[in-house]
């Protein structure tokens, strides 16, 4: 079975406090969905934020809105990670590589075309690309013996909008997750996030049902 799943990376955040956070590695993978607990969700809106702190705050600021304010003031937002693409039958995963964000998915729109091909950052280098009626994933073109993973193109439309929904699923969890965390930043962070991970307009608040 081929799951393909949005996937943040964590990021390291020793003595994080602001709120609560899962256990996790940093380096790794969270997929975002509608089935994340609440402090799965928190671990997610940390480490978005953390990528968008490209400043260091002054001394003696509000440690809330510190660290939040990047997510909150730049133009470009920015969440590392991307779409993972694992083969449950024999656990090979294509995972994204360095440099590689969340908003760059559309990429995969790629190989919808027969020729289209791919590539989804670096160290890894994973790279997809079209071979007829199928799509083949190379999880690192770096590594000349690199295994495969397959999978009908037929079936890539469905997956990628399976992805598109699990995002949106995620952000009305944020929605709700926020007021409870962030005080009077709940609502323009979950519209950052909105923003950061490119969830089209109609998912972030007011237009939650």
């Amino acid at each position: 079975m081929i799951v393909l799943q949005p996937v943040v990376e964590t990021c390291p955040a020793e003595g994080f406090d602001l709120w609560p956070v899962a256990p996790y590695e940093p380096y790794g993978f969270l997929p975002l969905s509608g089935a994340m607990s609440p402090a799965e969700v928190g671990l997610a809106v940390m480490c978005v934020a953390a990528c968008n702190n490209v400043e260091e705050a002054p001394p003696g600021g509000d440690p809330l809105g510190d660290f939040l304010r990047g997510l909150l003031t730049l133009d470009d937002l920015y969440a590392a990670g991307g779409l993972r693409v694992t083969d449950t039958a024999t656990g090979l995963a294509l995972t994204p590589g360095c440099c590689n964000g969340l908003d760059e998915r559309g990429d995969w729109d790629a190989l919808l075309d027969v020729r289209g091909r791919a590539g989804f950052g670096h160290d890894p280098s994973p790279l997809a690309e079209r071979v007829g009626d199928t799509v083949r994933l190379t999880p690192d073109t770096e590594q000349p013996d690199s295994p495969v993973i397959e999978l009908p193109a037929d079936a890539l439309p469905s997956l990628l909008a399976g992805a598109e929904r699990d995002l949106a699923d995620f952000l009305r969890l944020a929605a709700v997750w926020a007021p409870a965390h962030l005080a009077d930043h709940a609502a323009p962070v979950t519209a950052a996030l909105a923003r950061a991970l490119a969830v089209p307009l109609g998912t972030e608040p007011g237009g939650l049902g």
